[in-house]
């Protein structure tokens, strides 16, 4: 995609210093562009509205514009909206699903009898759907026993700013959701960590994916956080501020764990997901040593102020970090330590599989979503090929 002007002053920057920086790759079109089902997407106009949106310029390569549109015209496609599934059924053994009931809008219940039950839920209702199923043994972090909850991880993310005077213009409101420069220098195994006391890694990018301007605000150290010297910084800075994200691996640890909570429910009654999750060392060390980094890079691209923010003890949810949860059905090749095997089919419950971000033992540095649609196609070329012909357990636990 096209450059920002912040990713050209970070690139040129980075490559000075020795690093290795490229534009990211994205799934926005760059041009008008046929895919293999014929249908047709758009150029990127870098809007500024992509990123939590959907794209009104058909420029997004998103299932439901790539994929939907051809679904609905087979004949052995049905797609139920405005539908809750409540649980999967299991025989009277347990190790059979028949089906799921949901509730429909009124609320009203429905058995839907099934051979196969294909989880593809957003990877955190994964693990609450096989919780509320009976499906696996759940995880005790106490005795370090049972399989769905565990490994949950996040991602640990930090931020960089670099602030210029007002002869430079970011324009951060030319921009894509996947906008962006970036090093994968630091990320992973890709540099030595001998003596830094930590595994993993992240990578440094340079990226405004909008510059709304309800959302994008950056003010340097020091400013206050409301009042009339904020609203000023804001309207100072809002054009003249290149941004840094600091986007690292979360690693898990016996201590962070899905279940279901004892107390709260949803509208039907079902326990809601609870989420015990504290950042563990490893991972806060990880980010510090790569937002210093950073602001090295940031001081390098010649703004007035450089800022970093790394992530620290204890977690908060009160600022935004990242969608990309993982973990609690991890796959694996022992059923004593995984809830699923190398196809995502349920070592407990053959007929079921599931297939998300769920599956993740760790989360490394980059996002999950291109290893997940590979580890989705590997899933269904395996059901096709080898479960239909022969239904039962494709790995012999």
């Amino acid at each position: 995609m096209k450059e920002q002007y912040g990713g050209v002053l970070f690139r040129k920057a980075a490559a000075d210093m020795g690093y290795h920086p490229f534009v990211q790759p994205s799934s926005n079109m760059t041009r008008p562009y046929t895919n293999s089902e014929g249908l047709q997407l758009n150029a990127c106009n870098y809007c500024g509205f992509c990123e939590r949106y959907a794209c009104e310029h058909f420029a997004k390569a998103t299932p439901q514009t790539v994929i939907l549109p051809v679904l609905l015209r087979n004949p052995n496609f049905e797609m139920r909206t405005e539908a809750q599934v409540l649980r999967v059924n299991l025989a009277t053994d347990g190790k059979t699903a028949t089906g799921v009931t949901y509730a429909d809008a009124t609320g009203r219940e429905f058995e839907q009898p099934a051979d196969l039950v294909i989880l593809t839920m957003y990877g955190m209702n994964n693990v609450r759907m096989m919780l509320l199923s009976g499906i696996g043994q759940p995880y005790d972090p106490g005795t370090g026993k049972g399989v769905v909850g565990r490994n949950y991880a996040y991602q640990t993310t930090g931020d960089v700013y670099v602030f210029y005077d007002e002869s430079v213009n970011i324009n951060p409101f030319m921009a894509a959701g996947a906008s962006g420069t970036l090093i994968d220098d630091f990320n992973d195994d890709h540099f030595d960590h001998g003596g830094l006391g930590f595994i993993g890694g992240s990578y440094i990018m340079s990226a405004l994916t909008n510059g709304r301007p309800i959302e994008f605000h950056p003010t340097p150290p020091g400013t206050p956080e409301w009042g009339r010297e904020w609203k000023a910084a804001v309207r100072r800075h809002y054009n003249h501020t290149a941004h840094m994200l600091i986007h690292g691996s979360s690693m898990p640890t016996r201590t962070n764990y899905l279940d279901l909570d004892p107390t709260y429910r949803d509208a039907w009654g079902l326990p809601l997901l609870r989420v015990t999750f504290e950042l563990p060392e490893n991972d806060v060390k990880m980010t510090q040593f790569c937002v210093d980094r950073a602001v090295e890079i940031g001081k390098r691209m010649g703004g007035k102020t450089v800022a970093g923010y790394a992530r620290k003890q204890p977690f908060t949810t009160q600022k935004y970090q990242t969608t990309h949860n993982t973990g609690g059905a991890v796959m694996g090749a022992d059923p004593g330590n995984s809830a699923v095997n190398r196809f995502l089919q349920s070592w407990s419950v053959p007929n079921v599989f599931v297939i998300g971000a769920s599956a993740y033992p760790q989360n490394p540095g980059y996002n999950p979503t291109d290893t997940l649609g590979a580890l989705a196609y590997w899933s269904v070329d395996g059901i096709k090929k080898q479960y239909l012909k022969n239904p039962g357990p494709m790995v012999s636990a």
